[in-house]
């Protein structure tokens, strides 16, 4: 079997970006949907979810990272591949939200994700 040309360090940034984007296209859905709001009638909301590109964009884009996931697992330990996904997920993932949609997080919050980080950077280190 031939090494691919992606290496694996680039293809856990490609699959922390693709969820990132996943989720972000998703809070947009719901935002057009009409949000916490929309949530309040099911079959409407649902009805409504299945017109939506939005949703259709969050979905495509989940499917390709999905294949991507698929590939960085068969490289590396389910473990090691969740844990440094997850650590450029939960630090990238605020910064974005930040950007598109002004959201913030208070300082006990970046600590947390600075603890998260510094967690997930031992069990992926540990397994070098």
């Amino acid at each position: 079997m031939a090494q691919s040309l992606v290496p694996t360090k680039l293809l856990v940034l490609a699959v922390a970006l693709n969820a990132i984007l996943g989720q972000l296209l998703l809070k947009r859905a719901l935002a057009a949907l009409g949000g916490r709001d929309a949530l309040s009638n099911l079959s409407r909301f649902f009805f409504d979810a299945l017109k939506s590109p939005w949703i259709y964009s969050s979905l495509a884009v989940q499917a390709f990272g999905y294949g991507l996931w698929m590939i960085l697992i068969s490289r590396v330990k389910l473990g090691v591949a969740t844990a440094s996904v997850g650590a450029g997920f939960y630090v990238m993932m605020p910064l974005f939200a930040w950007l598109a949609f002004g959201e913030s997080l208070t300082y006990m919050q970046w600590l947390g994700i600075l603890l998260i980080t510094v967690g997930i950077s031992c069990m992926s280190l540990g397994s070098a």
